[in-house]
C-alpha cells in the first residue's frame, strides 16, 4: 500500500509563508506546527531526533527542497507539516542551492518502511520540475495543500 500524502498532511500543518529566514528557524517553526497536532507527544524528544539526524547531514536533497525528519517514541502516528520560506534559504544543500520548500516528517521509531515510503513519495513528486515549480511558487498553504491532494488523486487513478 502507498501511503498518500494527503493522509499524512492537514491543511493545518502548511504555513505559506514561514515566519523563519534561517535554517534552524525554518526546521523550528516547522517543529512547532507539527507539535500542535495530536501525532507528537513528546515534542521535546522530537526537535532532539530531528536535530540529531540534521547533525548527520543535510537533509536539503537538492532542486530547493529540504526534508528534515525523525524517527522517536514521541511520535504516535506519521504527520508531516510544510513550509516555504519568505526567501530561498542557505541550507548546505548538496547540490549547493538555496530551499525554497522544507518538508518535516515525524514519524514513529517503529514505522521505519512507513517512514522511507513517506520520503519517497515526496521526493519522487517533488523530482518533476512543473510539480516544483509550481509547489514554490504557491501563494498560500491551501494552494499547497490542493496540489500536493491532485497529486496523490492521479497517482490513485
Amino acid at each position: 500500500m502507498t501511503i498518500d500524502l494527503t493522509s499524512i498532511l492537514k491543511p493545518e500543518l502548511i504555513k505559506v509563508p514561514l515566519d523563519g529566514d534561517t535554517k534552524r528557524a525554518v526546521i523550528d517553526e516547522l517543529c512547532d506546527l507539527v507539535c500542535t497536532s495530536s501525532s507528537v507527544t513528546d515534542s521535546e524528544n522530537f526537535r532532539k531526533t530531528v536535530w540529531e539526524r540534521e547533525s548527520q547531514r543535510s537533509t536539503g536533497i537538492g532542486e530547493g527542497l529540504a526534508i528534515p525528519h525523525g524517527k522517536c517514541p514521541g511520535v504516535r502516528e506519521i504527520t508531516m507539516a510544510i513550509g516555504i520560506p519568505p526567501q530561498p534559504l542557505e541550507f548546505d544543500s548538496i547540490d549547493g542551492e538555496s530551499v525554497r520548500l522544507v518538508v518535516l516528517l515525524a514519524s514513529p521509531a517503529d514505522r521505519i518502511a512507513d517512514h522511507i515510503q513517506a520520503l519517497g513519495r515526496i521526493s519522487k513528486f517533488m523530482s518533476d520540475p512543473m510539480v516544483r515549480s509550481r509547489a514554490y511558487a504557491a501563494d498560500s498553504s491551501q494552494d499547497l495543500y490542493q496540489l500536493l491532494a491532485g497529486l496523490d488523486a492521479a497517482a490513485r487513478a
